[in-house]
C-alpha cells in the first residue's frame, strides 16, 4: 500500500489537506455521518493540560478511508502551547517522552539500542524548521557512548541526530540521505521530526502527533517526496510532528462550514433576509452577478473583472451551478425554497448538509482557486512558536530516549577526563 496514493485519493475525495489522523477522522464523520469508521479505533484521555487521542488504523479498509497507512497515531492537543505556558510546555514534553517509551516497549527496542533522529524540513523557512531546530536541542550521545568503557554506559543510549535539509538545498531526496545513513550505522529505530499541515487554525502549534506508520515529507502541502517508512528503511520508523501551516482554502472552507451550521440552526421556518449592501444578489435571486441589475464586488486589482458571489450561495448550493460565480438565471437556491428550509432545519445529518459538503468545497475551489489555490498560511508569531515547539519536542525526546542518562558521567568517561 502506497502512502502517497491513498493520501492523494483521500484529499481528492474530501478536498481537505491535513497531516493529522485525528482531523482526517473528523472530516470523514463530518461528511459521512457519525457511525464509526471500519478498521479505525479511537481512545481519548483527558488531562488538566491536554487531550490525548490515540487513533489505531488496523485494516487496509480503514487506511484507505483515512488516507493514512495502518498504524498507531497519538495526538496531544494542548491549547496552552500557543500562550507560551511554560508549565504546559513542560507537561507536554513529559507526555511525549512517555508516548515514545510506549513505542519503544511495543517494538522491544533494547535499552542500548541505537536511535537515529532525523530533523526533516528546510532550516531557511521558519514554518518548516521544526525538525532542524529540534535536532539543535537534542542530546546526542552516540559519539560518547562508543568511546566510553562499557561500565560507564549504564543508563545511556546511543542517539545520533541529523538535519538532511530538503531537495532544493542538497539536490538529494531526503529519503535517499536517510537510507544511506541507516545502511551505514544500522540503528534499531529511526525517529523523524517534521512540521505538519492542519485543517484547523486552532491546532497550529498546539498539537503534537506521534505515529508509527512513517512519514511522507511535504504531503500536507502537496509537495510529496519519497516516503520514510519501515518498508523503505528496513527498521521501525516513528514520526513526530507539529502542525505549523494551514491551506488558505481550508480556512475559508471551514469558515463557510461554520456559517452554514449557524444558518441551519437559525433557518427553521425563517426566510433569509437581503444580503448586505455590495454583497451580491440576494439568495434565490435570478440575477447573475456581473449581468444586468446586480453585480457583486470585483476582486481587488481586477479592474472590474470576475465578480465574487454572495457567499451564502456557496454555502447553500454548491451543486448544479453553470458557472463559478452564481447559480443559473432563474434557479432557486436550496435555502430559498420551502423544501430547502426544511432540509436545513434537519441539522447536520447525512440527509441534510453533509452530502453537499464536497460539492460546496468544489465550488469554493472553482471560485477562489485562481486567487489562493497554493496559498499557505502560518501564524504571525511563528518564530517564537517554532522555537518553543522545538525545545519541547527535544525535551520530550530526551526524556523518552534517555530516562536514566547521566550525561556528565558519560562525557567524562568517554573523554578520559578526571582519570588518574
Amino acid at each position: 500500500m502506497d502512502l502517497g496514493t491513498i493520501h492523494t485519493e483521500w484529499m481528492q475525495r474530501y478536498r481537505t489537506r491535513t497531516d493529522l489522523a485525528l482531523e482526517a477522522r473528523e472530516v470523514i464523520i463530518q461528511h459521512e455521518g457519525p457511525p464509526e469508521i471500519p478498521g479505525v479505533a479511537v481512545e481519548t484521555e483527558r488531562t488538566p493540560v491536554a487531550v490525548i487521542s490515540r487513533v489505531a488504523i488496523t485494516t487496509e479498509e480503514g487506511a484507505r478511508a483515512m488516507g493514512k497507512l495502518p498504524g498507531n497515531y497519538t495526538t496531544i492537543e494542548a491549547p496552552g502551547l500557543r500562550r507560551r505556558d511554560q508549565d504546559a510546555l513542560d507537561q507536554v514534553a513529559q507526555m511525549i517522552g512517555k508516548e515514545i517509551e510506549k513505542f519503544l516497549d511495543l517494538w522491544k527496542i533494547p535499552a542500548d539500542g541505537e536511535v537515529l533522529v532525523v530533523g526533516l524540513g528546510n532550516w531557511n523557512a521558519t514554518p518548516d524548521a521544526v525538525g532542524p531546530r529540534t535536532i539543535h536541542h537534542l542530546i546526542v550521545t552516540r559519539h560518547f557512548y562508543y568511546s566510553a568503557p562499557p561500565a560507564a554506559r549504564t543508563g545511556a543510549r546511543p542517539v545520533a541526530g541529523i538535519s538532511p535539509g530538503v531537495l532544493g538545498i542538497t539536490g538529494l531526496e531526503t529519503a535517499e540521505i536517510v537510507q544511506g545513513v541507516v545502511r551505514q550505522i544500522h540503528p534499531a529505530l529511526v525517529i523523524c521530526i517534521d512540521a505538519l499541515a492542519a485543517r484547523s487554525v486552532e491546532r497550529l502549534g498546539t498539537t503534537v502527533q506521534i505515529a508509527d506508520a512513517g512519514i511522507q515529507p511535504g504531503s500536507g502541502v502537496g509537495n510529496k517526496r519519497f516516503g520514510i517508512t519501515r518498508q523503505t528503511l528496513g527498521v521501525p520508523v516513528l514520526a513526530v510532528g507539529v502542525p505549523t501551516v494551514v491551506h488558505a482554502l481550508t480556512v475559508v472552507a471551514d469558515g463557510l462550514d461554520r456559517m452554514a451550521a449557524h444558518e441551519r440552526g437559525a433557518a427553521q421556518n425563517v426566510s433569509i433576509g437581503p444580503p448586505p449592501a455590495g454583497a451580491g444578489p440576494a439568495v434565490g435571486s435570478a440575477t447573475v452577478p456581473g449581468a444586468g441589475g446586480g453585480t457583486g464586488p470585483a476582486p481587488s486589482g481586477t479592474g472590474g473583472g470576475m465578480p465574487l458571489p454572495d457567499p451564502r450561495w456557496i454555502l447553500q448550493s454548491g451543486a448544479g451551478s453553470t458557472g463559478p460565480t452564481a447559480p443559473p438565471p432563474g434557479a432557486v437556491t436550496p435555502m430559498a425554497s420551502p423544501a430547502g428550509r426544511q432540509a436545513a432545519s434537519m441539522g447536520p445529518g447525512p440527509a441534510a448538509a453533509q452530502p453537499a459538503a464536497a460539492a460546496q468545497r468544489a465550488v469554493l475551489e472553482e471560485v477562489l482557486g485562481p486567487y489562493m489555490g497554493d496559498l499557505i498560511m502560518t501564524p504571525k508569531e511563528i518564530d517564537v512558536l517554532v522555537e518553543d515547539v522545538a525545545e519541547m519536542l527535544a525535551e520530550g525526546l530526551n526524556q523518552g530516549l534517555h530516562p536514566d542518562l547521566d550525561l556528565n558521567r558519560l562525557i567524562l568517561a568517554a573523554t578520559g577526563a578526571g582519570q588518574g
